[in-house]
This record gives C-alpha cells, sequence and structure tokens, in this order.
C-alpha cells in the first residue's frame, strides 16, 4: 500500500549535532553502566530562589492559576515578565527603561523570530543573516527551516586555544558581497566560549551602520565571563550613539531563561529592541503563536522584583561555579593529552575541544560522537562508562570554511554534577584511544 510522501525537508533533517549523540545513545540496546552526557546545554544546576517560591506555589492565593484557569497571556508577554528582562539589565547598568522587550518560547523561538524580521524573502539570497563561524548551531537549522540564507566569517582556532576573529577588511569584504541583513554576535560565545571585548564590538557595530545592517547580541551567558581583568559587562545596550552614531534604533538581543538562570525546561525567551516598529512587527508575527507559556512567565516574572544585589550576588554565585568546573576539565584534559587543543576557558559554560594533532588521517568527529554512543566505553573508577559530547560539524557553514575544522573538533557543555566533570577528562582521551585503535 502506498504511503503519503514526506516533504523534501522532512526527508532530508537529521537530529541537530547537540542532540545526535543523546538519540543514538537512546536507541542503544545494550547500555553500559554509566553515561555522561555533555552533549547539550541543559543546565543541572537549581533554578534561582525567587523563580523557585513561585515554581513550588502555583496553587498559592495569590497566584494567578489558583482557581484553575490557564489563559492566554498577551502576544508580547505579561508585562512582569517583560519587566523581568529589563529588570536584570537595569541592575546590570544598563539603560532599559526604553526598551521594548517580546516573550517567546525560549530563546530559539526569538532565534526564528528574528531571522523573519531581518532576512530577504524564504527561498532567496536577499539580504542574509551574517554568522561568526564556528556559531550556535539554531541559527543554521533556523534558518534552512524557513528558507533564510546565512553567510559566515570564519574563527580559527589556533594551538594556544584561543579563537582569532577575521581581520575586518575580511569582515567588510563579506558583507560587501553577500549584503546581509543583520549580523549576530555572541559576546560570551557559544560554542567557542571566546568573551568579546567592547573594541571588537564596537567595531564591528560600525559596520552594521556603515551597511545600514541590523546588529544582534545573543546574551544569553551574559554575567558568564571567567578573566578577573573583566570589570565592565559587555553588552550590545553598552554601545550607544556616544560610541557609535547611529547605532541606537538598529540593536537587537536575545535573552533567555535557560542559562543563568538555570531553567532550560522552562522555555522563556525574549527578543529586546530600542526600534518601534521592529518591536510590532515582532508581536504581529508572534500573534500566529497566541502567546509564550504562561506558568512559565509567571515563573521567570519573580525576577521583575530582585533588587541590584540580589543579581548581583546570584551571578556571582554561578560565575564562580562554573569557573571553577570549567578550569578543572580544562587542566585534566591537557594533563591527560598535551597534544590537545581545548579552547580558552574565557566565558560561558563550555569548550571547543581539536583532536587534530593526536589522531590519525581520517578522523571524523561526528564518526567518533556515533561511536562512543553506540557502542564505545571505558572503564572509569571500575565503572563501565562512556561520553556523549557534540561534533562540531553543525556549528559551521560548510562554505565558509573550506578546510573542514569540524572534523576533528567537538564541544563540551559543563551541564554535569562536578563528580562527573572530573571524569571527563580521562574517560575522553580514553574513547579517544579506543576508537583510534577501532579504526586501526
Amino acid at each position: 500500500m502506498n504511503q503519503p510522501m514526506l516533504s523534501a525537508h522532512f526527508a532530508s533533517r537529521k537530529p541537530s549535532d547537540i542532540r545526535l549523540a543523546q538519540e543514538k545513545f537512546t536507541a542503544r540496546r545494550v547500555k553500559p553502566q554509566a553515561v555522561i552526557n555533555v552533549s547539550i546545554g541543559n543546565v543541572s544546576l537549581p533554578m534561582n530562589p525567587a523563580m523557585q517560591e513561585r515554581m513550588f506555589g502555583l496553587d498559592a492565593p495569590d497566584s494567578p492559576f489558583s482557581g484553575g484557569a490557564m489563559r492566554y497571556t498577551d502576544t508580547a508577554g505579561t508585562t512582569e515578565c517583560r519587566d523581568a528582562f529589563k529588570n536584570i539589565l537595569h541592575c546590570e547598568g544598563f539603560a532599559a527603561e526604553k526598551l521594548l522587550v517580546q516573550i517567546t518560547d525560549g530563546a530559539s523561538a526569538a532565534m526564528e523570530l528574528l531571522l523573519l524580521g531581518v532576512c530577504g524573502p524564504a527561498g532567496t539570497h536577499e539580504k542574509p543573516l551574517l554568522l561568526i563561524d564556528p556559531a550556535y548551531t539554531n541559527y543554521l537549522s533556523l534558518a534552512k527551516r524557513i528558507g533564510r540564507h546565512t553567510v559566515a566569517v570564519k574563527r580559527c582556532l589556533n594551538q594556544d586555544g584561543k579563537f582569532a576573529l577575521p581581520r575586518l577588511d575580511e569582515i567588510e569584504k563579506v558583507i560587501q558581497d553577500s549584503r546581509p541583513g543583520a549580523l549576530v554576535v555572541i559576546p560570551y560565545d557559544n560554542p567557542t566560549g571566546q568573551l568579546y571585548d567592547y573594541g571588537t564590538m564596537t567595531a564591528l557595530a560600525r559596520l552594521c551602520v556603515k551597511y545600514n545592517m541590523w546588529m544582534v547580541s545573543d546574551e544569553a551567558y551574559r554575567e558568564l565571563y571567567y578573566d578577573e581583568a573583566t570589570k565592565k559587562l559587555v553588552s550590545i545596550w553598552g554601545i550607544t550613539d556616544a560610541e557609535v552614531p547611529g547605532i541606537e534604533g538598529r540593536r537587537i538581543g536575545l535573552e533567555t531563561s535557560s542559562k543563568v538562570w538555570n531553567a532550560c525546561g522552562l522555555r522563556i525567551g525574549a527578543m529586546i529592541t530600542d526600534n518601534a516598529a521592529f518591536h510590532d512587527g515582532a508581536v504581529a508575527e508572534y500573534t500566529a503563536n497566541l502567546c509564550a507559556n504562561a506558568i512559565g512567565q509567571y515563573i521567570f516574572g519573580a525576577l521583575a522584583h530582585q533588587s541590584r544585589e540580589q543579581i548581583a550576588a546570584w551571578c556571582k554565585k554561578c560565575r564562580d561555579y562554573y569557573r571553577q568546573q570549567i578550569m578543572m576539565v580544562y587542566n585534566g584534559l591537557k594533563q591527560e593529552e598535551p597534544g590537545l587543543i581545548v579552547s580558552s576557558p574565557d566565558a560561558a559554560i563550555y569548550s571547543v575541544v581539536d583532536v587534530k594533532n593526536v589522531v590519525k588521517p581520517g578522523f571524523d568527529a561526528t564518526e567518533f560522537v556515533l561511536y562512543c554512543a553506540e557502542q564505545g566505553s571505558v572503564s572509569i573508577d571500575g565503572v563501565d562508562t562512556t561520553l556523549l559530547v557534540s561534533p562540531m560539524d553543525g556549528f559551521y557553514d560548510h562554505q565558509a570554511a573550506a578546510d573542514h575544522p569540524w572534523k576533528s573538533q567537538f564541544r563540551i557543555s559543563y551541564v554535569e554534577t562536578p563528580q562527573n566533570l572530573a571524569k571527563i577528562p580521562a574517560l575522553f582521551v580514553k574513547l579517544l584511544r579506543q576508537y583510534e585503535e577501532y579504526r586501526a
């Protein structure tokens, strides 16, 4: 009997690289005793206490859900939830009073909305989104989903673990050739862990003004930086007309409850702008979604009432925790295998590991990830264990990186317990050596 045809999009769709290892491990018939999953940034720490209080009190008399009703909110989000994002920025020292906020179902929904708002028509190369490779894989995946074009300038991972941006004239040449609608910058970078400085941000902002582009800053990890010399938070909201004339009115920021606030499953994000026309268009487009989830907005809305001191103390606690975990794994990997290139632990909750110096020709990072998920395991403290990491394949625009750097690179997310994170250096290196013997 004939079956209905899948769309070409569905037929060609593969799991995101950040979900690939988990999908394959779930299907594994004979599983090892333990698995350590650092393939996706699924934070395991508890939420901010003010948010927890609301979550556990959904049926309290003063809760909007106490009577059992669950109605839609305004499409732009509740006033309180929008104020929560603005309050965080205000407490961090940025002028937020006049900013316009659209609440979305996680930052990924904001990314899709962004693509619709800044790029040319579907199926064309008009006004593509300009990314800095390697870039967070969801920008590439969502652009493909809705038929929008992307272009990229490529960073290189040096032997010292530092990612180097291309020269400004090289970026400008890509802009002149492709005429993008917007540039996306991730100052506390996913996947690389790179920390942008204000000099770089302002230089990129000037290019946005010169070529009449939107400047988009994905600030999911703002406050997560690990250089003690950093005294001033880097943000698009710290760049004004005083520094870059013409930047105001073209600024867009993406926010999320997932990372600094430890609420990945809450699925609350935001798109913030200082351009009223862009905001109105975003709200009009999002009416098709009706609204973001009401419970998530209520829980995150607790942060609208936090003081500057409370916000600062919470962020410092998160920063101190991640700094310790990242340095433990970074140093451990270098000790276990000095030939590994590990990205500099400057920001966010990720490291890129490049194994090109220690593997034989023909190595493929995706194949190694599949091997670990489907059959590989080694003994760690007497327990048969495997490791799930992300191959970097999906974080690159392949046209912008003809030398295929992703073939030997992985992303590690610092989301497991400290006890499990401590096992990663030995586990990764043992599995790598086991796989190289398997390949031989």
